[in-house]
């Protein structure tokens, strides 16, 4: 008998009651909000932003992980407490009573974190305030503007409401106010620089349901620049500056010309479709468009330019040799032909005579076959000589007045484009 009495007396052997018999939940409907049929239900919404994961301007969405927190008060889970201290379960508790059903609108993805379990917490004090806290991942649209970039600032939000209560029986508010919103002090984007977080709030109308609480979560992006000074507007400078080259090489000068053009031009079009492969395909122009669009278009006039000076340089020539009536027979080639012949630079300026040229050429070959290798070796040597002696006076002699003016034209107008478009988008 004595051992009987001191078991009945030994409180750790008493089995405890279950948190639904503590909590009351068999004797209540959680169908049902808490004072159904009455006011609505406030519920207040605490948000601590963990890290902004990704930011895509190709499907204009962004990705958030926060901690998002419920309060809002339901008398059928009051308890009594001698000690007044709240009690704390875990996410299986949550499917057996009720809490609001926040959803995040225009979400295109999203989940609760269930490493190692699910990360829900639920708290409920002896007066029935109930605290509920989720730690969620959430992918959202950000409809954002590209007619500035890569100089843009993004104005994002994240929007929170519930799904079936309107007003009448749901009211969302910030918990703390401006304070309910926190974030990290270590986040940070790769290519954007957060400038603020707020919160607000306001209503949202749909024709079939009524008028919803909708809170928000605003923050705006601004890009930062040096990425793309790196890969797109330097390189698009120096191809700009690069074909401004050809302006000082000699106008007979065909091959390295237009290669040099050719060239210039190609690596623009790579430039410009390595920026248009990593945007999205918008309507509209943007702000690269218009720097990248404007370089095309001065490396593609430098080619255009010796295009012109090469027609007006064979057009002049035909005419003065037609005046000295040597433009007829079996020496009528034009200065361009002697070049490919004997690797020499010719103009009317420098006293080129097509009739010693032929002489100099049938005497070469008389004296390559009487005299050998040595022979035409001699004449090279004396002709790579007097090239060498001449050959800034030539270049001098050979320069059109379209390349003196290209020199100063192209150079100018794009310093003052580029005045104005930095001062535009800055």
């Amino acid at each position: 008998k004595r051992e009987i009495k001191m078991r009945k007396l030994d409180s750790t052997k008493v089995r405890p009651l279950k948190s639904e018999q503590l909590l009351h939940i068999q004797d209540h409907d959680f169908a049902l909000r808490p004072g159904f049929g009455g006011s609505p239900i406030p519920v207040g919404i605490d948000v601590q932003v963990e890290s902004i994961d990704s930011i895509s301007e190709v499907d204009m969405d962004f990705t958030m992980t926060l901690y998002l927190r419920h309060y809002w008060k339901d008398e059928r889970l009051s308890f009594r407490s001698n000690k007044n201290k709240s009690m704390t379960f875990d996410g299986r508790l949550i499917k057996k009573i009720w809490v609001p059903d926040v959803f995040f609108v225009h979400s295109k993805r999203s989940f609760i974190h269930d490493t190692t379990v699910e990360n829900v917490m639920l708290r409920v004090y002896p007066d029935g305030n109930v605290l509920f806290s989720l730690r969620i991942t959430v992918s959202a649209m950000c409809f954002m503007d590209f007619s500035r970039f890569p100089l843009d600032t993004q104005n994002c939000s994240l929007e929170l409401e519930s799904y079936a209560y309107n007003e009448d029986d749901l009211m969302l508010y910030w918990k703390h106010g401006n304070k309910s919103l926190s974030t990290d002090e270590h986040i940070s984007l790769s290519q954007f620089f957060i400038e603020e977080f707020s919160a607000s709030s306001g209503l949202a109308f749909y024709s079939s349901t009524g008028w919803y609480n909708r809170l928000f979560i605003n923050f705006a992006l601004r890009r930062h620049i040096f990425f793309f000074l790196l890969q797109s507007y330097f390189p698009a400078m120096l191809m700009v500056m690069l074909s401004w080259v050809s302006f000082w090489i000699d106008r007979r000068a065909v091959p390295a010309r237009v290669s040099l053009g050719i060239t210039t031009v190609l690596t623009m079009s790579t430039i410009m479709t390595g920026v248009s492969a990593s945007m999205p395909q918008v309507s509209y122009i943007k702000a690269v468009d218009v720097y990248l669009w404007t370089s095309f278009l001065f490396v593609f006039l430098s080619v255009i330019e010796y295009a012109a000076v090469n027609y007006l340089t064979t057009i002049e020539e035909r005419n003065q040799l037609k005046k000295r009536g040597k433009a007829s027979g079996m020496y009528s080639i034009d200065a361009v032909q002697a070049m490919a012949f004997d690797g020499c630079f010719h103009d009317a300026d420098v006293d080129m005579d097509l009739t010693a040229f032929s002489d100099r050429c049938e005497e070469n070959e008389t004296q390559a076959q009487a005299g050998g290798v040595s022979s035409m070796d001699t004449t090279r040597i004396k002709r790579k000589r007097s090239l060498k002696g001449n050959m800034g006076r030539i270049i001098l002699q050979n320069n059109h007045v379209i390349d003196t003016y290209s020199r100063i034209i192209f150079p100018s107008v794009y310093i003052v484009f580029n005045f104005f478009y930095w001062g535009l988008y800055i």
